[in-house]
């Protein structure tokens, strides 16, 4: 194991065992930053995979943390609904007004609506239109990658994962690149806890989202008032199913594409060097067949699983695994424990760039909410990596990531590497 291997591999994990099983609440953020949630789900798969919380932060839920229970609650809309929302919210935001009050989004709704309004912005990440897109995302993810400073420390995350995914979704919506990183700002604005670091408090979140409202109030009225375009600000402000819908819920759907196109590709980026990093055996057979890239992005997209759970809200009493889940009940799937789960998956606490059948995940969901941008997604993974490959012999972490402070968006704020110099 080398160094920077070691240095990540050394991360504690508390114990677990010893806390009353009605006492654990899974959705902590702190386990997240402190990268150290896998026992608490490892206990949950074995001893209580439909688990009732009721004092934690978020008030009462259920978590399910079974590959196949997961999959049987995303598939059955119709008893688990994604309306109002898809993340769970903190008792106390529940209280006071959550800063998403008013807005909806196609992911959070039901059909036919959602059907409608996804199907709007399908085009977007269409086979033919990611066949336009990958020249441009090539040439991008070559440049970033000839101006990085070899033999010097660097942040990963802001050099490279946030200016490829930014790029891409500053194209996607028609905005100037010059306002690229406006999207990174917001997309992480969204996600951000008051008091953890981007936001000090809710006001101040509310402040921020105003700003973001106003820009894209002003495309919007560009779009809708100029010949159609195939960006998404001019799909959903010209097709007739949504070229008339309430302010909240067109910036509804322009929240869940800057998150959906920005955080979860990004830290999959990153997630992809640590996770070659902590397994530099990996790393090796890697270098030696690059034509594993595609195999290692959905070993990435599983190991990694940018976003950790989804919620849903019961619409009528349900048995489900000998648990009585009643009507209204929030139900959340923990994509990240399904991910783990090893009655579905071989060795699933192990990376394995060339796992026998690397797309069985569930980090991109199921059924009819899954992820619209996957394909997209991969995309830039692939091209990322096929341009590192070209260039650089090996991205050695230097030190152990800053984690980001929640349960829902499993990410990186910053990652320090060396690109080491050529013998």
């Amino acid at each position: 194991m080398s160094a920077a291997a070691a240095i990540i591999a050394d991360t504690a994990s508390p114990a677990v065992d010893n806390v009353p099983l009605a006492e654990l609440d899974p959705a902590r953020p702190d386990r997240f930053r402190s990268e150290t949630w896998q026992p608490v789900f490892e206990r949950l798969r074995r001893e209580d995979p439909v688990h009732l919380s009721e004092n934690g932060e978020f008030g009462r839920y259920w978590s399910i943390t079974k590959y196949n229970d997961i999959m049987a609650i995303d598939t059955d809309h119709k008893s688990f609904s994604s309306e109002p929302g898809i993340t769970l919210v903190r008792t106390a935001d529940q209280q006071q007004g959550s800063p998403f009050q008013g807005m909806s989004m196609f992911i959070a709704m039901d059909p036919p609506k959602h059907d409608i309004q996804r199907k709007i912005v399908t085009p977007a990440v269409s086979p033919m239109n990611l066949q336009l897109l990958e020249p441009i995302i090539r040439e991008r993810a070559a440049k970033i990658l000839d101006d990085l400073p070899v033999g010097e420390e660097i942040d990963w995350v802001d050099k490279v994962s946030m200016e490829l995914t930014a790029m891409t979704l500053a194209t996607l919506f028609g905005m100037p690149q010059e306002d690229r990183r406006k999207l990174t700002y917001w997309s992480d604005v969204v996600t951000a806890v008051p008091g953890q670091g981007l936001v000090d408090t809710r006001e101040q979140k509310l402040e921020i989202f105003s700003e973001y409202h106003a820009y894209f109030t002003r495309l919007w009225n560009e779009r809708v008032n100029a010949e159609p375009t195939g960006d998404l600000i001019s799909m959903l402000a010209h097709d007739p199913a949504t070229r008339d819908m309430p302010p909240l819920e067109y910036f509804g759907n322009v929240i869940l594409l800057t998150v959906g196109g920005n955080d979860t590709t990004r830290n999959t980026i990153t997630g992809s060097v640590y996770a070659l990093n902590r397994n530099p055996d990996e790393y090796r057979k890697l270098r030696a067949d690059p034509g594993l890239i595609p195999s290692m992005v959905s070993e990435t997209i599983r190991w990694q699983t940018p976003l950790a759970h989804m919620k849903r809200r019961a619409t009528r009493d349900v048995e489900f695994r000998g648990k009585q889940i009643r009507e209204g009940d929030t139900v959340a799937m923990w994509y990240v424990s399904g991910n783990r789960d090893d009655e579905v998956i071989d060795r699933p606490d192990e990376y394995i760039v060339d796992r026998a059948r690397p797309r069985q995940h569930i980090s991109f969901g199921f059924g009819i909410h899954r992820c619209v941008g996957n394909r997209l997604a991969e995309l830039q993974l692939r091209v990322i990596w096929e341009e590192i490959m070209k260039r650089f012999p090996e991205i050695v972490v230097v030190d152990e990531p800053k984690r980001v402070y929640s349960s829902f968006v499993k990410g990186y704020e910053s990652m320090r590497v060396v690109i080491p110099r050529r013998n």
